[in-house]
């Protein structure tokens, strides 16, 4: 029963690799911008020998090396494990021909045998070790442990000596049993799709007949030291090379990058403004009081109180007083219309576009000759800081009144006024909206 039992065992072990497989597509599926390997086969050949340094020799005193040869393939599922399915063929010997280690020799019995190991395919598990550098995306040099179950099928031969071996199951029939394969190997990277494998495994066998005799029924083994070669199959680099903590110390490094061009632009938009806010000031700086910029300001200095013209000098006689009733045409009113119509700044500045001189000449000129008043509102939408708004429709309403004294309107004519974003007419919660409301209202008067 128990014999039945693990003879069952690799193929229930094959079954659970192939779900295993399948359901391991989803989590170890790289993203759409990486592709990688995760299917192998390899190649080895080696040393077959009766002996391991994890219980010892089997039943002779002296074992020999023979020739094994194997194949396998792997499915990588993380970049640190794996399944292996692995194959082996070769043969073992050993003989008596020394004293055993009581130092006591052989007195009877087998003196020798051959067993021809037709194969021993093992499902492993493999775990790769030492893989991480925290520099490197892809490694050069990998480590591994393994462990896994399967089953083996093997034909001794014994004899008194070499050379009249003879089968030691009736018919030459093969036995078959149980092994558990333990092992550790390295890679080195040949290239993105060839790795050398170096590799030893000590296989342990559920049964004391792998040399044909029976000797205090022990359970027997056997070691395989290979060499070989590794093919990657598919697209990509292989997924076992790959580190994951490099690639997140790489993004983590682009994020840093990031952030700090971010703060760099922010910096640079801030230094913009404060010049901007400087340029303003000096601008519509004006130290008299007189109603006129310094930089436009012909007669500085002038005392307060003084009515002064347009280039900020006295008048040197008096303004005449209109007594007559003001009247506004609907021909006074389109000029207005038209100027606030064709009325362009500079984005987020208070200097006036050139397109929009020509229809200002004529408010202009409407004031100089019908002697009106002209009260300046400038509004902003709700975008950016309250002060900086406020600022904002207070130096446009000002730049247009200095425009307008420049061309010999009366600067006491002339009323600037700003009000941020205080008095929207349409929302702003549309770019439409927020147009609207970045004006300049004239009112004649």
């Amino acid at each position: 029963m128990k014999q039945q039992l693990f003879k069952c065992l690799p193929v229930a072990l094959a079954a659970l690799f192939i779900g295993g497989a399948a359901q391991a597509q989803a989590p170890v599926t790289p993203p759409a911008s990486t592709s990688f390997s995760t299917w192998s086969i390899g190649v080895n050949a080696g040393v077959l020998s009766p002996i391991s340094p994890l219980g010892g020799k089997n039943d002779f005193s002296n074992w020999k090396s023979g020739l094994g040869y194997g194949i396998y393939i792997k499915k990588q599922l993380t970049p640190y494990f794996s399944l292996r399915l692995d194959g082996i063929r070769g043969k073992l010997k050993g003989d008596n021909s020394e004293p055993y280690e009581s130092g006591s020799t052989v007195a009877g019995g087998a003196g020798a045998f051959e067993t021809d190991l037709s194969y021993a395919g093992s499902l492993n598990a493999q775990v790769n070790l030492f893989n991480i550098s925290m520099f490197r995306k892809q490694d050069n040099v990998q480590l591994y442990a393994s462990a896994g179950a399967g089953l083996a099928g093997y034909k001794p031969k014994v004899g008194s000596t070499d050379a009249n071996l003879a089968n030691y199951t009736a018919d030459d029939k093969m036995i078959s049993e149980l092994i558990i394969p333990v092992g550790l190997g390295a890679k080195f990277k040949i290239s993105d799709k060839v790795n050398f494998d170096l590799g030893w495994s000590i296989y342990f066998v559920d049964g004391d007949n792998l040399d044909g005799t029976y000797r205090n029924n022990n359970s027997d083994k056997f070691n395989y030291a290979h060499a070989g070669l590794e093919f990657a199959l598919g697209k990509g680099k292989q997924l076992a090379f790959h580190n994951p903590v490099a690639a997140t110390y790489d993004e983590a490094l682009q994020a840093k990058q990031l952030a700090s061009s971010l703060k760099s632009d922010l910096d640079a938009q801030k230094a913009e403004n404060a010049k901007l806010r400087t340029e303003m000031s000096d601008l519509l700086k004006d130290t008299d009081g007189d109603g006129v910029a310094d930089k436009l300001d012909k007669c500085p200095g002038t005392p307060s109180g003084v009515v002064v013209d347009g280039a900020g000098c006295p008048l040197k006689v008096p303004a005449p007083v209109v007594n007559e009733k003001v009247i506004i045409t609907e021909s006074d009113r389109r000029i207005v219309a038209d100027a606030i119509k064709n009325l362009e700044f500079d984005l987020g500045k208070s200097t006036i576009r050139p397109k929009s001189f020509p229809t200002l000449d004529r408010v202009a000129n409407l004031l100089v000759t019908k002697n009106f008043s002209l009260k300046l509102a400038g509004h902003t939408d709700n975008t950016g800081s309250a002060d900086l708004n406020m600022r904002l429709s207070k130096d446009r309403a000002e730049s247009i009144k200095t425009y307008l004294v420049d061309k010999g309107v009366n600067a006491s004519r002339v009323e600037a006024t700003g009000y941020g974003k205080n008095q929207p007419i349409a929302t702003n919660k549309t770019a439409a909206g927020r147009q609207k409301n970045r004006r300049v209202e004239f009112t004649l008067y």
